[in-house]
């Protein structure tokens, strides 16, 4: 993330003939620096050509549900339905994860056989359907279904760095990156979407 760049003062202000010190610039505390007694769900704007598809609600209700999350909750500090980005579904920062805004054509257009098939078994479940193009692949989203793979797969996928890092031996990074976010997804897969199906239409 770049740097805002401020005009700065270089002398101090001298008040009743005395020097002061320098105020010190500190970040405000925020889910970003600071430990949070309870889990922030946050919203974004979706930025222009985005929107969210998800309310906070809908992750309120889903987060419960998770097999893990006794485990995953701990040094959570917020989940951030983020603003939209091109080529990005989903984030982690250390204590945060970010749903991205969906573009507004929910039909994903384009993607790559790679992503495609990574992402296939999902896909045939939720009932996805696709067909191949000149520029990829066109991924049959509707918003029942961007809805339950954002929460199934991408918010969990993401889950998983956060996994990563707190089992990680200083916990302060995500050593084992992609791969072990990925293969977090899937081994609870199955068990996650059953659970969604029992409190989210399908």
């Amino acid at each position: 993330m770049a740097r805002r760049q401020y005009p700065r003062k270089t002398a101090p202000k001298v008040r009743d003939g005395k020097v002061q010190r320098k105020s010190r610039w500190e970040l405000p505390a925020n889910y970003y620096n600071t430990e949070q007694r309870e889990l922030v769900f946050d919203r974004e704007r979706p930025g222009h050509g985005y929107k969210h598809l998800l309310r906070l609600d809908d992750v309120r209700r889903f987060v419960p549900l998770l097999p893990m999350w006794d485990e995953l909750s701990v040094g959570l500090n917020a989940i951030v339905l983020a603003r939209g980005e091109y080529d990005c579904i989903g984030w982690h920062y250390p204590g945060v994860v970010g749903l991205c805004a969906w573009e507004r054509e929910i039909v994903l257009d384009g993607s790559d056989k790679s992503w495609y098939s990574e992402h296939r078994r999902l896909l045939d479940k939720l009932g996805v359907s696709y067909s191949r193009g000149d520029e990829g692949f066109c991924i049959d989203f509707d918003v029942l279904t961007a809805r339950a793979f954002q929460l199934v797969h991408v918010l969990v996928h993401e889950l998983g760095h956060h996994h990563d890092r707190i089992t990680s031996k200083r916990k302060r990074t995500c050593g084992r990156g992609e791969p072990y976010a990925e293969s977090y997804a899937e081994r609870y897969e199955d068990d996650v979407l059953a659970a969604y199906a029992t409190q989210f239409e399908l």
